[in-house]
């Protein structure tokens, strides 16, 4: 990497060349260091996770892939503590800089990927989401995001979190660069959604300022669509969504996690130390239940969002908070944002997050969210539409 990274974005900076041609040839890239790169120690986030593993000898396919197709990979990027968090903050390596308001957190656990696409560092970034590690980062930083479809794109060689929600993601600057990956990646060719479906029950929850900074794009998103359809995507209420999300996630992060936390007793910082205790209390008759809960929330988005239909509703529920705001506040943003982004985890949907505005100098990104498999045709969408822009 020859330029300065300004945005402490990389854990680790090398160069890896990509190959001579193919849909991504002169890119440049970051991986999250989660993703196993061949000769390299991953590190996850915790060094005493880096001190107990020894480096990887291979690399992760996510990873082959984008050098395969041409991209030159210039290091490995921050993340959030074992990818347990939300925010970006990281007690041992920092807090990586939110080039688009340096006031405010980049968002996590793939902060650095973020933080280096929203920096001009790398034109992608390569990272993975389980409830919203790709989506809200790319919402604080003024960055497109995806989220791709659970099972399309292979896991292997990336360190362990949770087998039924975790999915490789991106970020990028722009909707080409966005298809380019995706190309590379060979996501699917399907006819594209034709209704657009707004969840009020979700809208409900994002701030005022939020709402009124999408509103530009929202006109031009149904200018292009057609009028969306109101309906109430939660009837039993998303709090219990978030719920089903959190001890199903929880006990799946233990049953990963949980043998190596006891036998090495890592440092943890604020935040995440409190989420693995409670990970370990998760009992067999709670996961049991919320297992049986998440089946009947996958059904209700099958119902909702079929092959023709894409949900319209707001990333987060406003900017990014800001460096100084204390530890609980922060889980308190985080438990609210859960609620808009446990829909597609639950589901293993595809959900794209837009740049689309700004509140108080802080990003916000408008989210597209289809059926598996709608990938691609997500961001084409966001094209036509023309939204995102410089944010």
């Amino acid at each position: 990497m020859t330029q300065t990274d300004t945005a402490n974005s990389f854990v680790s900076t090398f160069t890896l060349p990509g190959a001579a041609e193919g849909p991504l040839s002169g890119l440049t890239f970051g991986a999250k260091d989660l993703f196993d790169i061949g000769g390299h120690v991953t590190g996850y986030g915790n060094p005493d996770w880096a001190r107990t593993h020894p480096a990887a000898t291979s690399t992760s396919p996510a990873v082959q892939t984008l050098l395969d197709a041409g991209a030159n990979l210039l290091g490995k990027t921050h993340t959030d503590e074992l990818a347990y968090s939300l925010m970006g903050a990281n007690m041992h390596y920092g807090t990586p800089v939110n080039s688009a308001d340096p006031r405010r957190v980049p968002g996590g656990s793939s902060s650095g990927s973020a933080a280096a696409v929203a920096a001009g560092l790398v034109e992608i970034g390569l990272g993975s989401d389980t409830g919203g590690s790709v989506r809200m980062p790319a919402s604080f930083c003024g960055v497109w995001g995806l989220r791709t479809t659970f099972g399309l794109i292979p896991l292997e060689g990336a360190m362990p979190f949770t087998a039924s929600f975790d999915t490789v993601g991106w970020f990028a600057r722009d909707a080409d660069t966005m298809g380019a990956v995706a190309d590379a990646y060979g996501c699917p060719v399907v006819p594209a959604p034709t209704r657009l479906l707004l969840p009020v029950d979700i809208w409900a929850r994002a701030e005022p300022d939020c709402v009124a900074a999408m509103a530009p794009a929202m006109a031009r998103l149904q200018a292009h669509m057609g009028p969306a359809t109101p309906i109430l995507l939660a009837p039993g209420g998303l709090g219990m969504w978030r719920e089903t999300f959190r001890i199903c996630q929880a006990a799946e992060i233990w049953q990963a996690l949980g043998g190596w936390i006891s036998e090495h007793r890592p440092k943890f910082g604020p935040g995440i130390r409190e989420r693995f205790q409670i990970a370990e209390q998760i009992t067999a008759e709670e996961w049991s239940a919320a297992q049986a809960e998440h089946t009947r929330i996958r059904a209700r988005m099958a119902e909702v969002v079929t092959e023709d239909a894409v949900l319209v509703l707001p990333t987060s529920p406003g900017p990014a908070p800001f460096l100084s705001e204390p530890p609980e506040a922060l889980d308190g943003f985080r438990q609210r944002a859960f609620e808009l982004l446990c829909p597609a985890g639950l589901s293993g949907h595809p959900q794209l997050s837009v740049p689309v505005g700004k509140v108080e100098g802080g990003p916000v990104g408008m989210s597209l969210l289809g059926a598996p498999g709608q990938d691609r045709q997500l961001i084409a969408l966001a094209k036509a539409a023309r939204l995102g822009g410089a944010f």
